[in-house]
């Protein structure tokens, strides 16, 4: 039996796509995982971690409410188009305890449903039904269904296709999925497979924090220049081997310099600024790192980065902010859509 309590399958983090030809790829779009139930007017989008979304998107349960089919479940992204791109800032700007602001968002800035798992179809449990046969029922449902706001989500079998995606979606893509053809759906376990697509970019050492107890570094605090000049805070990382945290002080320590962020600093107080207790250390621009990252929102990195090398050679002032690969732009998502025919 289905209940809203139950948790959506999951992805385990892998580095490659398996090609032993029992899957299907998927694309991962930049969005809120979403499990929605209707039955009659009853209905509950919950999070992945099981918390009710409803109330922040009353635009998408308007939407399933109008459905003319009156019990289903469905496994989809809730995915924010505003501002040419889909923006991972403007669902989180939802999250927000006030009903007249999530109401005027919803009208403003309405989000959209991209499906890609049917559980339940005309009051039919479909859980212990393959995917293969899952994926048909979504399909007929999207066919009578569907629309600009609810969306289907793009499949192939061909692991060269999915390839294909990673290397040529540039900001279309969060990653790829891989899902068995021939299993059920495996409620709360990470059944799935997912390689996330990852970009690299060079950037200045604008500061450092250091470590809470005993001598050594963090983090190193990035930044990138915008086209007035300005070094803006976009980031971190502080994958820093333990062996070499010390040294590197030693290193940044004579490089210490206010202001180091120019533009948009790091949050929290700095010794530079009436005199208090230092959060994170100024530096001046002179080192730059080539890092790995996923995704950026708002014009920074949204998480930590990983650090794969110094850049001795790279002048500062060309670590430049047009170097960041921003979210998904719609006619991106569309061109994606038709990937596998093109193919």
């Amino acid at each position: 039996m289905i209940t809203k309590d139950l948790l959506p399958m999951e992805a385990k983090l892998v580095a490659d796509l398996p090609d032993d030809g029992a899957w299907q790829f998927e694309p991962k779009w930049d969005g809120f995982r979403a499990l929605v139930f209707r039955r009659d007017d009853d209905v509950e989008i919950m999070s992945k971690s099981g918390k009710p979304l409803s109330r922040y998107f009353p635009e998408i349960v308007h939407l399933v409410r109008n459905v003319d089919c009156r019990e289903f479940t469905l496994d989809g992204e809730l995915i924010l188009p505003i501002g040419g791109v889909l923006s991972f800032d403007a669902l989180q700007a939802r999250l927000h305890p006030a009903a007249s602001r999530i109401e005027r968002l919803s009208r403003e800035t309405p989000a959209q449903l991209m499906l890609f798992d049917c559980l339940m179809a005309d009051g039919r449990n479909l859980l212990d039904r393959s995917l293969a046969e899952r994926r048909s029922h979504l399909e007929v449902f999207h066919q009578a269904h569907g629309g600009p706001s609810l969306l289907l989500s793009d499949r192939t079998l061909d692991i060269g296709v999915a390839r294909s995606w990673l290397a040529r979606g540039g900001g279309a893509l969060d990653g790829v999925v891989a899902k068995r053809l021939d299993e059920p759906y495996r409620f709360g376990e990470r059944a799935m497979l997912k390689v996330k697509q990852h970009r690299s970019a060079d950037c200045v050492v604008g500061g450092f924090r250091r470590v809470k107890e005993g001598e050594g570094v963090a983090s190193l605090l990035l930044g990138l220049y915008d086209d007035a000049g300005r070094l803006n805070h976009v980031g971190f990382t502080s994958g820093i081997a333990a062996s070499e945290r010390t040294g590197l002080l030693g290193r940044l320590e004579p490089l210490i310099k206010a202001p180091g962020f120019t533009g948009k600093a790091p949050g929290g107080p700095s010794r530079w600024n009436d005199g208090q207790e230092s959060e994170w250390e100024p530096l001046r621009s002179d080192l730059v790192v080539e890092v790995l990252y996923d995704q950026v929102t708002g014009g920074r990195f949204r998480h930590g980065t990983k650090l794969l090398r110094w850049r001795p050679d790279k002048a500062p002032g060309q670590c430049l902010m047009d170097q960041l690969i921003h979210e998904v732009r719609p006619a991106e998502l569309a061109t994606m859509n038709h990937m596998t025919e093109e193919s």
